[in-house]
């Protein structure tokens, strides 16, 4: 059973996500928020799987309020999916950071929904195209920084580890990567889970974010350039 809380001002569109959800079998909501203070308050009570969390709310944002969750409970802690009726914009950059695990428009089809969920609960990242694009924009634009600064692990990674980090900032599934590698599904995923590990990240969105600010990944480059 996915346990999920939603965090939204709005309770028409709180009961709309639970109404959708709750028509899944796999699914039970176990906790509903209006604002990111109540969310912080509620997700220790609730042990919830994923937290569907609204950016834009009073009182505090849910920005902030990923960040105080995800600190709070560390790697065993919910994941968070990041709803906006927006297409994102400066939000993608902070969210990430803040230890979101995907992106969601309120306005996606019930479907999508109940997918992304899934997704997520799997420990999965969701990252749509779009995301990836405005992540690679706001680092190109950031100052160069160590390495060693944003990722102390990086130099504990073998060099398949390093190549397989490269095609996960680069937003490549399992599957893709274990074609572009000639490996086994399994054994990406063993690569994987090696190189969260070594670095001590939560998930693939974080393992994107450190990608590129320790300057790994390169925008604009080719995925066998080097940078």
């Amino acid at each position: 059973m996915i346990r999920v809380a939603l965090v939204d001002d709005q309770a028409m569109v709180r009961a709309g996500f639970r109404l959708i959800l709750e028509s899944e079998a796999d699914f039970t909501v176990v906790g509903e928020a209006a604002d990111g203070v109540e969310a912080v308050a509620m997700v220790p009570r609730a042990s919830p799987h994923v937290v569907l969390m609204d950016v834009r709310m009073p009182h505090m944002d849910g920005i902030e309020a990923t960040e105080r969750i995800v600190a709070a409970a560390g790697s065993d802690g919910p994941r968070v999916l990041m709803l906006t009726t927006f297409d994102l914009d400066d939000h993608v950059y902070a969210a990430l950071r803040a230890g979101a695990s995907g992106f969601l428009l309120k306005d996606a089809p019930a479907q999508q929904l109940v997918d992304a969920v899934r997704v997520v609960a799997a420990g999965e990242a969701l990252l749509a195209p779009s995301v990836t694009r405005r992540l690679i924009e706001e680092v190109s634009r950031r100052p160069t920084v160590d390495p060693q600064a944003v990722a102390p692990g990086l130099g504990d990674l073998t060099e398949r580890e390093l190549e397989v980090l490269k095609l996960i900032a680069r937003g490549l599934s399992n599957a893709e990567i274990a074609q572009q590698l000639y490996l086994g599904e399994a054994t990406v995923k063993t690569h994987v889970g090696r190189v969260l590990t070594k670095l001590d990240l939560r998930d693939r969105v974080q393992a994107v974010v450190a990608a590129y600010e320790s300057g790994l990944v390169v925008p604009g480059s080719s995925p066998d350039s080097g940078g």
